[in-house]
């Protein structure tokens, strides 16, 4: 599924959007905290890659940050006024009954593009993915890579300022991570901030500008990729970049 919060506003080369701030957030659920609190700040190009062991909150930190959940404790703020233009890809898309290209064109209208923009938007998106050849095929029999390129191309006819990508390649074979990888460049390069969660530190290395490190629900690093993978501070950072596990 592609989730998407804010006004349509076509770009091809974006500003960088506000700071993200965690201000004491704390997630808890029937009594038992499941994240924080955590108190951290996501500002400049990126992309930030949100890692940790499974369990350690990564898809709930996004959620939170994409304004899916409401913290228990502390608040999610975007510096300045308002929040950006953001969108939020998640591992398992979920696609309309209805055909690739129709897919994108019920994004658009549903966030009030005008009409006889929209068909232009999604062929250009579509051949910008690599899915042309699959304009008319119903989206939900496309394999997993072509299901999740078209959900980033669902994102890209919106243009937002921050996407957030939940291990967006977590099911693929090799060649699908490959592509899903090239449209998350191509994403950071046109200025969207990108905030995405993998447990692949191949992946990690390949992409990361800076990595937000949880583990345990809390937040032990973040810092600069080079930092994290060269000289990572935390018990946690250290175990689990050795390939041990992770409490």
């Amino acid at each position: 599924m592609t989730s998407f919060n804010a006004p349509f506003h076509a770009s091809s080369v974006l500003s960088l959007p506000p700071a993200l701030r965690f201000e004491g957030v704390a997630f808890s659920h029937q009594d038992k905290v499941l994240l924080g609190p955590c108190a951290f700040t996501l500002e400049g190009a990126g992309p930030t890659l949100v890692m940790g062991p499974n369990g350690a909150g990564k898809s709930l930190l996004l959620r939170l940050a994409h304004g899916l959940l409401s913290p228990t404790q502390g608040r999610v703020a975007w510096s300045g006024e308002g929040s950006p233009r953001q969108a939020m890809v998640f591992q398992q898309p979920v696609l309309l009954r209805r055909s690739t290209v129709a897919n994108l064109i019920h994004a658009l209208a549903v966030n009030n593009v005008p009409r006889k923009a929209r068909a232009k938007l999604a062929f250009d998106a579509l051949e910008r993915f690599g899915l042309t050849a699959c304009t008319d095929t119903p989206a939900r029999v496309l394999s997993g890579g072509e299901q999740q390129r078209l959900a980033l191309a669902r994102a890209w006819v919106l243009s937002p300022q921050v996407l957030f990508l939940d291990e967006p390649t977590s099911a693929l074979d090799p060649a699908a991570i490959k592509a899903v990888e090239a449209a998350v460049r191509e994403f950071h390069q046109r200025g969207t901030r990108i905030v995405m969660t993998t447990h692949d530190l191949h992946q990690a290395r390949r992409l990361a500008g800076d990595v937000l490190f949880l583990s345990g629900g809390k937040v032990r690093e973040h810092t600069p990729a080079e930092a994290f993978f060269n000289a990572p501070v935390s018990r946690e950072a250290q175990a689990f970049i050795a390939g041990e596990l992770v409490e």
